[in-house]
Order: structure tokens, then C-alpha cells, then sequence
């Protein structure tokens, strides 16, 4: 299955992978990668790069939002195969290594089975690699604070909650957030579409998952990027305050 590879602004590609998406953002020849989708899903990570006229070794860095595995998937590979840097927030760094795992667990999901698409999400996620551990082995801190020097310019926001160490990565210039899974616009075992939290069982303190809405409240932006869902245009501030308000 081909990526499916979508522009949504000058040098900013949104790709929707096998239920997770990742983002391309693009500078001359060189690339940043934004997640890396399931470990089933780096065929379509590969073909993605094609499609948007680059290639592996042209990704200048991988940045993770968040180190569960249907974002990390890919991104040991790359590291390994091209010498590309990986970098989380410091919080999350060791999260990638697997010296601990913040993730819903196959008991969680089985208890929560009778919800309506748990079961076909948590086939899909089987059979992606969501169980397989594909640990990072040198992920690195951001090396500043603010914009990172990279293509794209991004700045990392720390938004605890999903996961300690979770960040968006906003393009101020752009006016988009890349929210990762701090705010998504769906998934296969939500009710409802359009701005939200994921379900409750996937955040590992649900609680700092909502206080974490107001910080991306302030982020000026009209475009979303989410990990999960379709792009969300209009004020991202409407967009996190409805999420909150769902939340309740």
C-alpha cells in the first residue's frame, strides 16, 4: 500500500500512514521527519520521502513526538542505515530506549473491547508491529531551545500527558501545529470526529493530557497536523478548546 502523501502548505506534507500519520517538511533537497509510523508501516515512510522528491538519506533529522510504537517505528532504522539523528524531548529520551514503556498494554485494550473499534484497531495495530520493540539506539535531547535548525525551522513544545516527555512542534511562520497524539482530529475507536483527546486509555496521566490543551491554546496557528485523523484547518486555539471541552 502506497502512502497516501498530502501537501498542505509550501514545504510541509502531511502523509497518512496505516492508522498513524507522520509529517514531511521539506527545505531545498534536505527533509524533516516527523514521526515514523508503525514498524509495519516503513515501506510507506520510504515511499513518502520518494514522493515528495526525497530520500532517506536526505532526512536531516527524525523528531518524535512521543515514543510509542506507531510513531517510533522507523526511526532506529533510519538512525542505523543512514547515521540520522533522532531527537525527543529529554523527558521522552529514555522512553525511546525502552528503559520504560508508557503505553496502553494488550490488557487495557482487551478490557476496553467492547467499545466499538477497539477490537479491528487492536487486530490492525497486531499486525503493524504495535507489540514489537524497536527501542532507539542513541536517541538524543533537542540540542536548543526555540526553532530548531532544521528544515522547516520547527519548535519543540513540551506537552506531558499522552506521554512525560510529549511534544508538538509548531511552524510559526507556517501558522501550523504538528500535535502529535496531545490532540488529535480522529481514530479508529473514537465516537466522534473532529478535534479531541484520544480515548482515555491511551494518555498515561490523563489529566496533564487536558492541562496540556491550554499550552497549545497559545500557539498561533490555523492549520493542524495531527498523529491520528485528517488535517484540521481553521484556529488552532478553537481546535484545543474543544478538545477540553469534549474532554469534560
Amino acid at each position: 500500500m502506497r502512502a497516501d502523501v498530502r501537501q498542505v502548505a509550501d514545504g510541509t506534507y502531511l502523509v497518512h500512514g496505516s492508522n498513524t500519520n507522520w509529517v514531511i517538511l521539506k527545505d531545498g533537497d534536505a527533509l524533516t521527519l516527523v514521526d515514523t509510523g508503525y514498524p509495519g508501516d516503513r515501506l510507506q515512510v520510504l515511499d513518502s520521502l520518494t514522493a515528495v522528491g526525497g530520500a532517506p538519506e536526505a532526512v536531516a533529522a527524525v523528531l518524535i513526538t512521543h515514543a510509542h510504537n506507531d510513531h517510533l517505528g522507523s526511526a532506529e532504522f533510519l538512525r542505523a542505515a543512514h547515521g540520522t539523528p533522532v531527537y525527543l524531548h529529554e523527558a521522552e529520551v529514555p522512553h525511546a530506549r525502552r528503559e520504560f514503556l508508557q503505553q496502553v498494554s494488550v490488557g487495557e485494550v482487551l478490557r476496553n473491547a467492547w467499545r466499538p473499534g477497539v477490537l479491528p484497531w487492536m487486530v490492525h495495530a497486531l499486525r503493524s508491529g504495535g507489540t514489537e520493540q524497536h527501542p532507539v539506539t542513541a536517541p538524543e535531547a533537542f540540542p536548543a531551545d526555540g526553532p530548531l535548525d532544521l528544515p522547516g525551522r520547527p519548535v519543540p513544545v513540551h506537552t506531558p500527558g499522552h506521554t512525560d516527555g510529549h511534544c508538538v512542534f509548531h511552524l510559526p511562520d507556517a501558522g501550523i501545529v504538528i500535535s502529535g497524539d496531545a490532540l488529535v482530529s480522529g481514530h479508529p475507536t473514537a465516537r466522534v470526529e473532529g478535534p479531541q483527546l484520544l480515548p482515555d486509555m491511551f494518555h498515561h496521566e490523563r489529566a496533564r493530557a487536558v492541562s496540556s490543551l491550554e499550552l497549545i491554546e497559545g500557539l498561533d496557528g490555523d492549520t493542524l497536523l495531527p498523529g491520528h485523523g485528517p488535517v484540521h484547518h481553521g484556529p488552532v486555539r478553537e481546535a484545543a478548546q474543544q478538545a477540553r471541552e469534549r474532554a469534560r
